[in-house]
């Protein structure tokens, strides 16, 4: 699942968002505006940004401008907004926006536009020679030719059976199950986890896991986890 960031300076929006992510079984990180946006964005990438347009302090085309001219456009950004023109949504594209969706975000538009854009590569302008390697010089793939026979390579040792792998397994997750059994198992092990870890400090999970407290306290008792600090055996 994909770490997703919501911009948004409406309290209920962010919320709508963030329960519906949350529930397909992403990592929702919230902003209220640019300045918490920027923070998050530099604190660790998420996978997608959903960024309003409209807010208080800086729009998201300005903040869109911003990350772009600094490199930091290498994520997809879905933008929305429920006042933007046609103008203002080409502009945002044209920037780097890989989707615009209007107000008020229908559950099967949110879905369809951010499967879209997290299956769509975002490749930084400073990689992109890196990834296109061009053809090999013929020249260097030629054998060098010498006077006389050249000797045939040695025959190489036929290669042992490769040993059965059980890979029906993950640890100790099934594969064999529906997805949802299979990440709510494996949910379950990762914040069973963090809770020893962290003594059962609600705080520092929160901090370790990127949930929200809120989000984390819905989880756990989705998950059917007990919260409460374990007591000592020798009290």
């Amino acid at each position: 699942m994909a770490r997703i960031l919501v911009v948004d300076d409406e309290i209920g929006i962010r919320e709508l968002l963030s329960e519906i992510l949350y529930d397909e079984g992403h990592t929702v990180e919230l902003a209220e505006n640019a300045a918490q946006a920027r923070e998050s964005r530099l604190r660790s990438r998420p996978d997608l940004v959903l960024l309003d347009i409209w807010m208080p302090d800086i729009d998201g085309v300005t903040l869109l401008k911003e990350w772009s001219s600094q490199g930091l456009l290498n994520m997809p950004v879905i933008m929305m907004s429920g006042h933007a023109t046609v103008d203002t949504a080409v502009e945002a594209t044209r920037i780097g926006a890989v989707d615009f969706l209007e107000k008020p975000i229908t559950l099967q538009k949110l879905l369809k536009a951010v499967a879209a854009g997290l299956a769509r590569p975002v490749i930084p302008a400073s990689m992109r020679s890196r990834t296109e390697r061009p053809a090999a010089d013929p020249v260097f793939t030629q054998v060098p030719q010498v006077a006389g026979k050249v000797p045939a390579p040695p025959a190489a040792p036929p290669a042992a059976p490769a040993p059965a792998v059980d890979d029906s397994h993950l640890g100790s997750i099934s594969l064999n199950q529906p997805l949802r059994e299979a990440r709510d198992e494996f949910e379950r092990i990762y914040f069973e986890y963090h809770l020893v870890r962290e003594n059962h400090s609600m705080t520092r999970v929160s901090e370790r896991t990127g949930l929200e407290r809120t989000h984390l306290y819905r989880k756990l008792k989705q998950l059917g986890i007990d919260t409460s600090r374990k007591k000592s055996t020798n009290s």
